[in-house]
């Protein structure tokens, strides 16, 4: 915590080692999320590097209620989805292109499978994230991001919506689709493994 404290004070004097501690300390955490949100390097590094400025503009107005980390961060996620928001919006399919379906009685129309790992899970771990991350881009982005922010980013709902613009109810809501179509597209490969 001491560490903490003489990181803020520095960052606050202006101090240039300070500000080069925090983009070494914090930045990789920070082009992370930003790459996960905007699913493209440049842009990534774009927002990266807009949100160090405007850590960096804002540092004096910081008091400290939080880590400075935990700060950055959140300033990282708002500057990807202004980014987000101002970028031209690339043509969706409809989360209901994903989510299972029903037959009239309520069952599904192709009930999943458990999924079972085989001996072989080392070797498969890094094609399943692989499989996981691809799955996850191809959801629409206000699904995406909600997905992103709360189970990999591990935000809490409240702040999530904050982030986003929206209601809590309404987080909640895409956040239980996401996860959805998300189990729906990864069913079919775990069908195949289980075999």
């Amino acid at each position: 915590m001491e560490r903490e404290r003489e990181l803020l004070d520095g960052l606050k004097a202006g101090g240039p080692s300070a500000f080069e501690e925090l983009v070494r300390r914090d930045g990789p955490r920070m082009l992370s999320v930003t790459r996960r949100l905007l699913r493209n390097a440049e842009d990534a590094r774009d927002a990266l590097q807009d949100a160090f400025l405007r850590a960096f503009k804002s540092i004096g107005r910081f008091e400290g209620g939080s880590k400075v980390g935990t700060w950055l961060h959140r300033i990282a996620i708002n500057a990807a989805l202004m980014k987000l928001r101002t970028r031209r919006r690339r043509p969706e399919r409809s989360i209901e292109e994903f989510l299972p379906t029903y037959l009239d009685d309520g069952h599904h129309v192709d009930r999943p499978q458990p999924w079972t790992e085989s001996g072989e899970t080392g070797a498969i771990r890094a094609e399943t994230r692989q499989l996981v991350r691809d799955s996850i881009d191809q959801l629409p982005e206000d699904y995406r991001n909600v997905l992103i922010l709360r189970d990999i980013e591990e935000l809490d709902t409240a702040e999530t919506a904050r982030l986003l613009g929206i209601s809590a109810g309404a987080a909640k809501v895409r956040l239980h689709r996401a996860r959805q179509a998300l189990r729906t597209q990864l069913d079919p490969h775990y069908r195949e493994s289980a075999r």
